[in-house]
């Protein structure tokens, strides 16, 4: 199958770029959209026929993604990821039976959503023959590169705050990325994948500064719409840094609406972003379209740990077109949330996905939302890559064994 890409778009002045070159941000430094011949698809293709049913994974919504040349289409076997109601916890969060569903995404190629971006923008570097890509990262988006890069046979060099957590760092050298820390944050790390473009040569694959992530990405809408049968749930709730994945969800239920196939009102869209670090929710409260960047970021979801985003105006847009929400939650809120769902519905959230249930729970008790509502929280990783509290139990073999302890 051939894509039905037909153009690319300026974000903010609708300046129309050719899908056929390569690009970065449009000539007015704002991020470049793709866009799609949606007449073309409604007359070819129907909700009940579009899917390739033989591709794995998000790589099944062809139609509606940008590679041309199959054999650009880079794989590492990707997966529906399952959505998982939460049934002991959900009334502890204040919820309804059947009204909390989890969209772990941490069931992903390198355990992350990241895997959705990376893998769209590897397979067009792929299918545009570009030799070397760089990358900012705060952990899992350079996982997904460096695994994507090396299947495609593309040099990947990642820069990670040195604060990083040490697992990402280490799967991201151990896939074979040239990996170094920075003494900074992701923004500090961005700039020098920026001042390299010049003296290196590298093209910079960063959050929204090349049109295609934001295609993988809108492939968990594409994806939802078809698990839940083309009807929505009444809200999403999304950790929020960069916001690709709130920017192209919105954008996959606005393609889907054009061609038909969505039933009844579009989900409003909550981001939720950490009390140490939410320029997002700043600006939204403030009622701005560009939000301010955020002083001496610090948050134990490190994914989400974005002082400043290009996409800004474009998360404030889909918020605000959805009737949707942003506010902030604190990290002892976050780890409080996590410890819980593991413990009562054996589901490991990362950070970034318990702040989601945690948001849920302050939405409740804001009156943003009520308990009869469907909602979707995005887990956007395995909890396994994060720390996790100590186990120290011990039995010691030599000595007599009070088994009656085990069965208080």
């Amino acid at each position: 199958m051939s894509t039905y890409l037909s153009h690319l778009e300026c974000s903010k002045t609708g300046d129309i770029y050719p899908a056929n070159q390569i690009h970065n941000l449009s000539k007015n430094g704002m991020p470049l959209l793709a866009r799609y011949d949606l007449k073309k698809i409604k007359s070819e293709l129907n909700k009940d026929s579009w899917c390739l049913e033989s591709a794995p994974g998000f790589w099944r919504y062809q139609a509606l993604l940008p590679v041309a040349n199959s054999a650009s289409r880079i794989s590492l076997g990707e997966v529906i990821t399952p959505l998982i109601p939460l049934n002991k916890t959900v009334q502890m969060l204040g919820g309804k039976l059947g009204n909390i569903i989890i969209k772990d995404e941490g069931r992903l190629p390198t355990g992350s959503f990241k895997a959705r971006g990376l893998a769209l923008a590897v397979s067009m570097a792929h299918q545009f023959g570009l030799e070397h890509l760089a990358i900012p990262t705060n952990g899992n988006a350079g996982a997904a590169l460096a695994a994507y890069a090396r299947q495609a046979n593309i040099k990947a060099t990642v820069f990670c705050p040195e604060d990083t957590p040490k697992v990402n760092i280490r799967e991201i050298q151990l896939q074979g990325a040239d990996t170094y820390l920075v003494n900074g944050l992701i923004n500090d790390c961005g700039k020098i994948v920026l001042e390299g473009k010049e003296k290196v040569g590298w093209f910079d694959v960063s959050t929204l500064k090349e049109p295609y992530r934001i295609e993988g990405k809108k492939t968990m809408g594409l994806e939802l719409a078809e698990q839940m049968q083309w009807t929505l749930p009444d809200a999403i709730f999304y950790p929020t840094g960069g916001g690709t994945g709130l920017i192209g969800m919105w954008k996959a239920f606005s393609e889907l609406k054009e061609l038909g196939w969505l039933k009844g009102k579009l989900p409003k869209m909550i981001a939720i972003q950490s009390s140490g670090c939410a320029p997002i929710v700043d600006a939204f409260k403030k009622g701005l379209n560009h939000a301010n960047a955020w002083d001496n970021a610090n948050t134990v979801a490190s994914g989400i740990r974005v002082p400043v985003a290009i996409g800004d105006f474009l998360i404030l847009d889909a918020i605000r077109q959805s009737n949707g929400f942003a506010f902030a939650v604190e990290d002892e809120h976050i780890i409080e949330i996590r410890d819980m769902i593991s413990k009562e519905d054996g589901l490991l959230l990362c950070p970034e996905g318990a702040a989601t249930a945690a948001g849920y729970q302050v939405a409740l008790k804001k009156g943003i939302i009520s308990k009869d509502e469907k909602v979707v929280l995005f887990n956007c990783a395995s909890g396994l890559k994060y720390p996790m509290p100590k186990s120290d139990k011990k039995i010691d073999k030599d000595s007599a064994i009070k088994f009656t302890k085990f069965t208080k």
